[in-house]
């Protein structure tokens, strides 16, 4: 069973899997930004998909709960965002 939280008080998105935690994006804020820092899966879950869904439950979540664009400042996210160029207009536009 997966699970997608936000932990604000950790300043971090994470996914479990059986109450596990496989995946995590830690971000940081920016006055009216948000920068994703770092994003991490742990190994055995490594190549099954899991950063892309936490990263994506992280954009959603900033477009639907604030008004901050994202700073990508982590390779994954930049990556993501390559991936998903409808999305590009929520990146803070100082960074693009």
């Amino acid at each position: 069973m997966k699970d997608l939280v936000h932990e604000p008080a950790l300043r971090r998105y994470v996914l479990r899997v059986d109450g596990q935690v496989a995946s995590v994006l830690d971000y940081r804020e920016l006055g009216d930004s948000v920068a994703f820092v770092r994003t991490f899966t742990n190994p055995p879950y490594r190549g099954s998909g899991l950063a892309a869904e936490v990263v994506r439950f992280a954009v959603d979540d900033v477009e639907a709960n604030s008004t901050h664009r994202i700073v990508p400042s982590c390779w994954y996210v930049e990556h993501w965002f390559d991936r998903h160029p409808d999305r590009r207009a929520l990146l803070d536009p100082r960074t693009t």
